[in-house]
């Protein structure tokens, strides 16, 4: 057996991805078309003249699925273009295809704020007290996962609402200490929409709107939202495989991250 992977544990913290009408909001949820063996079989015989579907076994040909989706459906990572058009003091933003590699598997930390209220924005102080808490120092470029109350709610009616958000002080914090790949269990890094759209009304403050997003303007990063089975996970401990399916300057990447103990 490879030694590597003997004697390891595999956790999945992807969703699946699926016709659900509450995994995210209506405009952007994604579409599964499905196609079986017999319905397969107008485009095999297309391809192959003279084929019978008589003449293959079982009389199946092949099933396939169209996916109507956005790079942002299921479990992904944000790239820097997502948040600005400029990173890095003021250089070009780049695209998940243009992610470094060896930020996307790495040692992983998790830390765990299932209690704190939906809607809460998380400071940098409040980030610095949990890794007190599991007495762990982060180093540059590990993986640091969110643990939030959402994560037990995906693809239920309330997902979209769950949760807490990380704000620009406290994302700007992590990368200050060299973090550049981050993640989290809801659906998006910031604060349920609900309770900033609330925020903002009573303030007209836009600062507030999308601020842990807005900090990969100063220090680009890629940041996974709809992980899952966070709650598996020892505090530290762990290496996280995450690498982004590569699309062209796109703003994001479809990920199949896996955390290995």
């Amino acid at each position: 057996m490879n030694t590597f992977i003997e004697n390891k544990r595999f956790i999945d913290l992807s969703v699946t991805l699926e016709n659900n009408p509450y995994t995210d909001p209506p405009p952007l949820l994604p579409k599964i078309e499905y196609m079986d063996h017999q319905q397969g079989w107008p485009e095999m015989a297309a391809m192959f003249p003279g084929l019978e579907l008589s003449d293959l076994p079982g009389k199946e040909a092949w099933a396939a699925e169209k996916l109507i989706m956005t790079t942002h459906s299921g479990t992904h990572m944000d790239a820097p273009w997502h948040y600005s058009s400029t990173t890095d003091g003021g250089k070009p933003a780049y695209g998940i295809d243009e992610l470094p590699l060896d930020w996307c598997m790495r040692p992983g930390v998790k830390l765990d704020f299932r209690n704190v209220p939906d809607g809460h924005v998380i400071t940098a102080d409040e980030l610095q007290l949990e890794l007190k808490r599991i007495g762990y120092t982060l180093n540059p470029l590990d993986i640091v996962l969110i643990n939030t109350s959402a994560g037990e709610f995906f693809g239920q009616p309330e997902y979209l609402e769950k949760g807490c958000g990380i704000g620009r002080e406290a994302t700007l914090w992590m990368l200050e200490q060299g973090v550049r790949v981050v993640g989290t269990d809801a659906w998006s890094w910031d604060a349920p929409f609900k309770y900033t759209r609330k925020k903002y009304q009573e303030t007209q403050d836009a600062s507030i709107i999308w601020e842990g997003h807005k900090a990969g303007r100063d220090i680009g990063y890629g940041q996974m939202e709809k992980l899952a089975n966070l709650h598996e996970l020892p505090d530290y401990g762990f290496l996280v495989s995450c690498f982004p399916y590569k699309i062209k300057h796109a703003s994001a990447g479809f990920v199949r991250a896996v955390a290995i103990l």
